[in-house]
């Protein structure tokens, strides 16, 4: 899910994701690096603009040029989010302009970037061996891997005010029919039972993105089956029931007034504050929030039809990727091998809040880990969770979220939008070539 940040989405950002993470630094963000005084290498690093990256990239950098005193890392954070900064990395890297290594998405939009063209091979290289085996596949191509985790994983699904769910004798959801109990009694008791923040339209896509785990459960095959042409969301049932979720939300006014004109930034205050009761979100977003509201805001994954198969959305980490254009790739790799370490991932909990568990062997969630990230560490232990659509096929339309939007303000059905969106991924699978299309 690609977000007005990013992971990113790269990531809600990462987005989103993208959505992530990024910094702050001031340098260049042109691909050719220089050697410095006395003995040094200087590297050249680009992150997106986030305030989270801010704090992340700094600690970072200093870590790493503590533990590698002939190494200095020039950062900037000059890459805007969306789509906007989709474009700025795929310039850089057509025209060579790239930095020593990038911070980008993982997942569907790392394949738009062509990473056997543009990318260094990874694939059982030291800077990649402290990363899990699950995380491979994203970063991946062609069998090939391109890129190492950046930050956190973080769950797609129901943020939630834990001191309203007291108040009014709730329980977390296990089914869908539960959640709309539970906002029937949120509305009822005057509160806002799903905050929305139309306004960021990339938003209103995660009824449809974060509801995979259910679709995967009900359909295993539809990931391959949707990459080949042989599935569509209008015709599989557990594909609509995405847009169907968001469409029934509307339908019953569970959304304050004004959501419309509602920004991500506002939304996530309300919540905090306990004005509204559930915001469907990505987990990152608990970062926007003071450490005593992080502290009351859990999280829950899109409930499903049937409570004993209740799983969560995981939105994998961003990725750290070094352009074939770098002059100082054992150099950069060192840098990556430190960002996936245990010391590495230790550094960036220290400096921001880990959203959901770092993909890396032998780092864990420090017990002032967020509440949300703790919510989704227990569908991992459970094997209870898969990662989203966009981190298993290649196939993700650029107009969801303005599809989404047209859902969640009553101007289109769940139906139309379905196929609606069938439509708007046929050019991007065509682009890339996929067999089928």
């Amino acid at each position: 899910m690609r977000s007005s940040k990013s992971r990113r989405t790269g990531a809600l950002v990462v987005v989103v994701a993208g959505a992530l993470a990024l910094a702050a630094c001031s340098g260049s963000s042109g691909g050719s690096s220089s050697s410095g005084g006395g003995g040094t290498t200087t590297i050249t690093l680009l992150t997106d603009n986030q305030p989270t990256t801010v704090s992340q990239v700094k600690a970072v950098v200093a870590a790493f040029e503590k533990a590698n005193p002939t190494i200095k890392v020039d950062v900037s954070s000059s890459r805007p989010g969306g789509a906007p900064g989709d474009n700025l990395v795929k310039t850089k890297l057509s025209t060579g302009d790239m930095s020593d290594v990038f911070w980008y998405n993982s997942g569907s939009l790392l394949q738009a970037l062509a990473p056997s063209k543009n990318l260094v091979d990874l694939t059982n290289d030291p800077a990649i061996a402290n990363v899990d085996k699950s995380f491979l596949p994203v970063v991946s191509d062609g069998g090939k891997v391109y890129g190492a985790p950046q930050g956190s994983s973080f769950g797609g699904g129901i943020l939630y005010n834990k001191a309203v769910y007291s108040k009014l004798g709730l329980q977390v959801p296990k089914t869908w029919a539960d959640f709309i109990a539970n906002s029937d009694k949120i509305k009822a008791a005057g509160l806002t039972a799903v905050e929305g923040s139309f306004k960021d339209t990339w938003t209103t896509q995660l009824f449809v993105l974060a509801d995979y785990y259910n679709l995967q459960k009900a359909d295993p095959n539809f990931a391959a089956d949707y990459t080949a042409n042989k599935a569509k969301y209008a015709t599989t049932p557990a594909a609509l029931a995405g847009f169907q979720k968001l469409e029934e939300v509307t339908k019953k006014g569970y959304y304050q007034k004004g959501a419309g004109s509602t920004t991500f930034n506002q939304a996530i205050v309300a919540l905090g504050a306990g004005k509204a009761a559930q915001y469907p979100m990505l987990g990152f977003a608990v970062a926007s929030l003071t450490p005593a509201q992080t502290a009351n805001i859990g999280y829950f994954g899109i409930p499903g039809d049937d409570a004993a198969t209740n799983g969560a959305t995981v939105w994998e980490p961003a990725g750290a990727y070094i352009p074939k254009t770098s002059k100082h790739i054992a150099e950069a790799k060192k840098f990556l091998a430190f960002t996936a370490s245990p010391a590495g991932t230790a550094v960036q909990a220290a400096a921001v809040p880990p959203t959901g568990p770092y993909l890396v062997t032998g780092s864990t969630l420090p017990d002032s880990a967020p509440q949300a990230a703790k919510d989704l560490q227990a569908y991992v232990d459970a094997k209870a969770s898969s990662p989203a659509l966009e981190f298993v096929s290649p196939v993700k339309g650029p107009s969801l979220e303005q599809i989404t939007t047209a859902v969640a303000t009553g101007q289109t059905s769940a139906e139309k939008a379905a196929s609606q969106y069938d439509s708007d991924v046929t050019q991007q699978a065509k682009q890339l070539g996929l067999p089928g299309w």
